[in-house]
């Protein structure tokens, strides 16, 4: 099943059930997709594809969250983070810091990385390794902190 076929079974569940939290952040991912597929050369949405929505999506959540804390918003930060929860959900497990740490030192070794001056180099065979894994920023600071 594609997650656009997914996001529908969920979003009549969620209708059913009457969860509005979790029925706002799947119409949200269902007209992200649908803005997806209407736009030029959009071609055929990949499983790749749909996962680097769901993690902009969830980013999106997190930084507005971030924002209506500094702004002293409680409600609206509550339904933010209630949203990124249910957007987490249809993501794959993100991986420890330890674990990210051993497969970029794995990476390191394998194509023979050691200087800051090649962190380029490392940070694209990283985030291809990881993608939907980890988010990329954590995997930089990863990064920085064995070259340096």
């Amino acid at each position: 099943m594609s997650l656009e076929e997914i996001i529908n079974e969920d979003l009549k569940k969620a209708m059913l059930a009457r969860d509005h939290e979790k029925l706002n952040a799947l119409r949200a991912v269902k007209a992200a997709i649908l803005l997806l597929k209407t736009e030029k050369n959009a071609g055929e949405i990949t499983p790749e594809i749909e996962m680097k929505l769901l993690q902009r999506l969830v980013k999106q959540r997190k930084e507005s969250a971030e924002i209506y804390k500094t702004q002293n918003r409680e409600d609206l930060y509550a339904e933010e983070i209630a949203q990124m929860k249910v957007l987490e959900a249809y993501l794959p497990a993100q991986l420890s810091h330890e674990e990210i740490e051993k497969t970029v030192k794995q990476i390191m070794e394998e194509h023979e990385v050691s200087s800051i001056k090649d962190m380029g180099k490392l940070m694209g065979l990283t985030t291809k390794a990881l993608a939907g894994k980890a988010d990329n920023k954590v995997i930089s600071e990863i990064v920085r902190s064995l070259l340096a």
